[in-house]
């Protein structure tokens, strides 16, 4: 569609060099991040600027792994986000697989309210989220991270319109033949919705590890820390040592940036075949 609109080769030239140098715009300043975690304090901060350092200062990894305990607040970070992925999967697919196929009284109208829960502003649910996690004593905990998270209005609308896409054919032959709902969710259709469930799990993973808000709130201790609240610490004890920031902005994007990477081509077909615009 796109190189029959695109029909001389001018305009496929020109559609290609709009592209390039979007695409330059927007990681130029992630390459610059990158390359500043390598110089010295002084060259960060030198004008005119310079993109790669003079020499390269592999200790400014290892000093900011010293001031700030990156290290343990990565694991924190990586427990945190693998049960928020893992959660928002299992309830979205259980939840999403009932609405699309299970005829239950009430199934749509709930379905309504359920997507309703997506306008809800964050600020508003702060206070009672606290209270419940001191209810649960779960305050200053990783679980209290993890377990308000694990469901998700957005995961479940979209494994919805996943099942949804799938013939109804090939689950009612397998019912006919003996298979159960599970066998059938199981064996049958979640295979077929492998796309969506990795855009799933990459928009969880990114947000679960770019989570800041919520941390801030309900975690103080230091070893439980995430590596967001380790950036902002950070920032208030070296605010003039640029590079030290750059280096442990570095550690916290790369995971986050290899994940993208690894699931583009799920995440790219998951947006492409879902269905977003209902069925």
């Amino acid at each position: 569609m796109a190189n029959q609109m695109l029909r001389t080769p001018f305009e496929r030239f020109l559609a290609y060099v709009i592209l390039i140098v979007t695409g330059l715009v927007m990681v130029f300043p992630f390459i610059y991040m990158f390359t500043s975690s390598f110089k010295t304090s002084g060259e960060v901060v030198q004008v005119p600027p310079r993109l790669f350092p003079q020499v390269w200062q592999l200790g400014n990894y290892i000093e900011v792994l010293n001031i700030v305990p990156l290290g343990t607040q990565l694991v924190n970070t990586t427990l945190v986000t693998a049960g928020v992925v893992l959660g928002w999967i299992v309830t979205s697919v259980l939840a999403g697989y009932a609405f699309a196929r299970l005829e239950f009284p009430g199934r749509d109208l709930l379905f309504m309210a359920y997507l309703g829960t997506l306008m809800i502003p964050f600020a508003v649910l702060i206070v009672p989220m606290y209270r419940i996690m001191v209810w649960f004593d779960w305050q200053d905990k990783l679980v209290a991270l993890i377990v308000p998270w694990i469901f998700t209005a957005y995961g479940t609308f979209l494994l919805r319109q996943a099942f949804m896409g799938l013939p109804k054919d090939l689950e009612e032959a397998a019912l006919i033949d003996g298979a159960s709902r599970w066998g059938v969710l199981f064996r049958i259709a979640l295979p077929l919705v492998g796309p969506s469930i990795a855009t799933l799990a990459t928009f969880g993973f990114l947000y679960a590890w770019n989570s800041f808000m919520w941390p801030l709130i309900i975690i103080n201790s230091p070893g439980n820390k995430v590596v967001s609240q380790g950036l902002v610490d950070l920032q208030a004890l070296y605010a003039a040592r640029v590079d030290l920031i750059m280096a442990g902005s570095t550690l916290a994007v790369l995971p986050t940036l290899i994940a993208f990477l690894l699931a583009q081509r799920y995440f790219i077909a998951g947006v492409a075949t879902t269905g977003l615009a209902g069925r």
